[in-house]
This record gives structure tokens, sequence and C-alpha cells, in this order.
């Protein structure tokens, strides 16, 4: 498997990952294709993640998915890796995720600010 920064050529792959999960992941207001990581296995697109640089200090990990054929295979592991690098390399100290599965980023030292309980959204 290898992970690499996303191209345009790469964005029909990442929309077609993110559909397999209509009900857990945001399919309007996509990230640019610029903004994604993928992670290929046999020249297939079998994983994608976003990082979205808001500002010079805060940054958001967003729009992760692994095909269900590929998981616990340390491919979301990997993908969240990548994101924290990049954010490192452009001087990003503060990085967000909104996830349903808040032991994936625990493992990557993600937590509540100020021990809050919800992180609220609202889709307009």
């Amino acid at each position: 498997m290898k992970i690499r920064r996303a191209s345009l050529k790469d964005f029909l792959g990442i929309k077609k990952l993110i559909k397999e999960y209509p009900d857990t992941l945001l399919q309007k207001h996509l990230p640019k294709a610029s903004e994604f990581f993928v992670a290929i296995e046999d020249g297939k697109i079998v994983g994608c993640c976003a990082l979205v640089i808001y500002s010079k200090r805060l940054g958001e990990i967003r729009s992760l998915a692994v095909s269900k054929d590929f998981q616990h295979r340390g491919i979301a592991t990997a993908l969240i890796d990548a994101c924290i690098t990049f954010a490192k390399k452009k001087d990003i100290y503060e990085l967000l995720s909104v996830t349903g599965v808040p032991a994936l980023f625990d493992k990557h030292g993600f937590g509540t600010f100020n021990n809050e309980k919800f992180a609220l959204l609202k889709i307009l």
C-alpha cells in the first residue's frame, strides 16, 4: 500500500469511495482534490482522507474513508499520520476532526477541548 497526495485525476475514485458511506460521510461540500491523501493498493484507491487548512493555526482532518474490503489493515491510521505530518510541515498547530470513531483519533492524541463532551454541527 502507498499513501500519497491526491491529484485531480483521483477525484472520481475519491468520490466513489465516499459514496460507499452515504449515512456517515457528508456527500456534499467535499474538500478539493488537492486537500486529499489517498491510499493506493494495486493501482486502486482503497482509502482517502482530507486535510483542510482553515488558517495558519487550524486544520481539520475529514472525509476519512477506507474501502470495506481493506479495513483493519492500518490504512486509516496511515492516512491520519500523513495528514498530521503534512500539517506539521505547514506549521499548523491545532487539528480537529468530527468523527464517529473517536477511538481511532484517540490513538493519535486527539481529545476533547477542556473536557467538553460534545462537538455540535449544523449542516446548512
